[in-house]
């Protein structure tokens, strides 16, 4: 008998929404249910692309070419997606990804304005075939997501102006529209457990209908 492909779940959106806390939400609702997965960042989630993430964050970089930056992106993309997601998915498990290749759309087409049509080719390419079966965008107003996210410090990426986060942003919104069937949108203000209770009613179906 053939072994049934595992469901890849991706979570999107800008600086300081809250992916990281929905993402352990939902891993925890998910560790209740029984419900296996394996769980992955991006830029990250290998010893490889962690170290190419290191390069992408770093506030001191700030020399990078946006195509440099695009290149390094797809990089760990690709890593990961040959390491880590599709071995998972072949052997029937579960991925559950904070980011995926929906953020270079926004990020490098939207955000730096680069060309869309080479960076959709160039994301086919890393994600070697592999598309989200649902992404979940968390979206907010960037300036009051940006003011949560910096409150600490900043990274390379956070550091950008406003103008360049609200481009991004759109980028997300226009994949949205773009892929409706996919890609949900959800409203990232409000406290955690009732963002978190918006994500559960969108994921836990599509996981619960596979089991």
């Amino acid at each position: 008998m053939a072994i049934k492909r595992g469901t890849f779940i991706s979570m999107e959106g800008g600086e300081g929404v809250g992916k990281g806390t929905q993402k352990r939400l939902l891993a925890a609702t998910l560790d209740q249910l029984g419900i296996t997965y394996v769980s992955v960042r991006e830029p990250g989630g290998t010893v490889i692309s962690e170290k190419i993430r290191a390069l992408l964050l770093d506030p001191e970089n700030v020399g990078f070419s946006s195509r440099a930056e695009l290149f390094l992106f797809e990089a760990a993309r690709a890593q990961i997606v040959d390491e880590i997601v599709e071995p998972t998915l072949e052997l029937g498990d579960n991925v559950l990804a904070d980011r995926f290749y929906d953020s270079s759309t926004a990020y490098q087409a939207f955000g730096r304005g680069l060309n869309r049509g080479s960076i959709a080719a160039m994301n086919r390419f890393a994600a070697n075939g592999v598309i989200p079966d649902l992404t979940v965008y968390l979206d907010m107003d960037p300036v009051v997501a940006l003011a949560r996210a910096t409150k600490e410090g900043a990274d390379r990426i956070e550091r950008a102006d406003i103008e360049f986060h609200q481009r991004v942003r759109e980028g997300f919104l226009w994949c949205a529209a773009k892929e409706p069937g996919r890609f949900k949108i959800v409203d990232a203000t409000g406290t955690p457990e009732e963002v978190h209770e918006r994500v559960k009613e969108l994921v836990l179906p599509i996981l619960l209908e596979r089991r």
